[in-house]
C-alpha cells in the first residue's frame, strides 16, 4: 500500500502530468457544456400556437389552438407553453393574436380582468369571425355600429399570376350577396380597441366582428384563404335591426357558396 501511495504521490507532483490531466477535464467539462448547450438548441419543445387569428376580448376555445415544435431558443419567459393555461381564458382587450403566432403571458387574461362590454360570447354552434380589412369607406363613415345588421357583398377575381388578378371593379369573375342578416358585435381598430369606446372620440376601423354558424365561419375561412383567386368582402348595412323580430342570417346566394365548396375541397386535394 505505502509503494502504490508513493507511485500515486509521484504522478500528482510531476507538473507535466497534472497539466495533461487538467487539459483532459478542461476538454471534458467544455464538451459536456457545449453538448447541453446544443441539445437545448436543437431539441425542439412543443409549444401551443393560434390557429387563427383571435380577435381581443374573444374567449379562446381548444378550436382554436393547435401545438407546433419548436427549438427552445425561439421560446422566450413569456410564451406559455401548457395550452391548458390558455383554453378557457380570453384575449387581452388591448391586442390581437394573429394565427400562427405563439400565445404570450401578456396576450390572454382572465374573465374576471377584462371589460365585459369589450367580450363576445357567440352562442353555441357559433364562432367568432374576423373580418379585417375595413376601414371609414367600408363602413359608411362609421355608420356601422354593434347591434346593427349588414349584409356582406363577395367579389372574386382569378389572379393571372401572384399578386396580379384578371380585371377590377365590376369585372370580377364572381359578385353577389353570400350572407344576409349578420349582426355585428364589435368594430375595432387595427389594435383590437373598441372604435366606440369613446363617443367623443370615436377610432378608426379596422375589423367587424359578428358570430357565424360554424359551417358558415368555415366557408368564410376557406374563401378568403383561396390561392388562385382574390377575394374581397364588402358589408352594407341594412335596416334589419328595426324589425320586431331578430333576423337570422341567411345564407343567400347558394351558387357562390357551393362554387366556394367545391374550389376550396379541390384546393386542399
Amino acid at each position: 500500500m505505502q509503494g502504490n501511495k508513493t507511485g500515486l504521490s509521484k504522478i500528482l507532483t510531476n507538473k507535466n502530468t497534472v497539466t495533461v490531466i487538467g487539459v483532459v477535464l478542461a476538454i471534458f467539462v467544455l464538451y459536456v457544456a457545449y453538448t447541453l448547450r446544443v441539445n437545448n438548441a436543437i431539441n425542439p419543445i412543443t409549444v401551443p400556437y393560434a390557429v387563427e387569428n383571435i380577435p381581443s376580448g374573444t374567449l379562446i376555445t381548444n378550436d382554436m389552438i393547435g401545438t407546433i415544435s419548436v427549438p427552445p431558443s425561439m421560446v422566450n419567459d413569456d410564451a406559455i407553453t401548457d395550452i391548458n393555461q390558455i383554453v378557457g381564458k380570453y384575449s387581452n382587450t388591448n391586442s390581437v393574436i394573429p394565427a400562427g403566432s405563439l400565445i404570450f403571458k401578456s396576450s390572454i387574461i382572465e374573465k374576471t380582468g377584462l371589460d365585459l362590454g369589450d367580450t363576445v360570447e357567440c352562442d353555441k354552434g357559433y364562432k367568432l369571425y374576423n373580418l379585417g380589412g375595413v376601414g371609414l369607406d367600408s363602413t359608411y363613415g362609421n355608420s356601422i355600429y354593434p347591434g346593427n345588421y349588414i349584409d356582406l357583398d363577395i367579389r372574386i377575381y382569378k389572379k393571372v399570376t401572384e399578386g396580379q388578378i384578371v380585371g377590377g371593379g365590376d369585372e370580377a369573375m364572381m359578385f353577389g350577396t353570400l350572407y344576409k342578416n349578420i349582426k355585428v358585435e364589435r368594430v375595432q381598430d387595427s389594435v383590437g380597441n373598441n372604435v366606440f369606446a369613446d363617443l367623443d372620440n370615436v377610432g378608426t376601423p379596422s375589423r367587424i366582428l359578428f358570430c357565424l354558424p360554424n359551417d358558415d365561419y368555415s366557408r368564410l375561412v376557406r374563401a378568403s384563404t383561396l390561392s388562385q383567386y382574390q377575394v374581397e368582402f364588402i358589408t352594407r348595412p341594412t335596416n334589419a335591426s328595426l324589425s320586431t323580430k331578430e333576423p337570422e342570417i341567411e345564407l343567400y346566394d347558394k351558387t357562390i357558396a357551393s362554387w366556394i365548396d367545391q374550389t376550396t375541397i379541390s384546393e386542399d386535394q
